[in-house]
């Protein structure tokens, strides 16, 4: 069996390092990991928010 191509990632805020985001990716297509300008509502601010494991 290979990868899914779907997978279910969870985003964290740089800053606080909160876990504001769920959202899918093709794993076959994006294989770095994911990097967002979001709303954090703990910072109140828009901040940059990575893939977490």
């Amino acid at each position: 069996m290979g990868l899914k191509a779907k997978r279910k990632i969870t985003l964290a805020c740089n800053d606080c390092q909160e876990r504001n985001y769920q959202t899918v990716k093709n794993q076959q297509v994006h294989r770095e990991r994911l990097e967002m300008s979001k709303f954090c509502p703990k910072c109140r601010t828009h901040t940059l928010h990575k893939e977490t494991k």
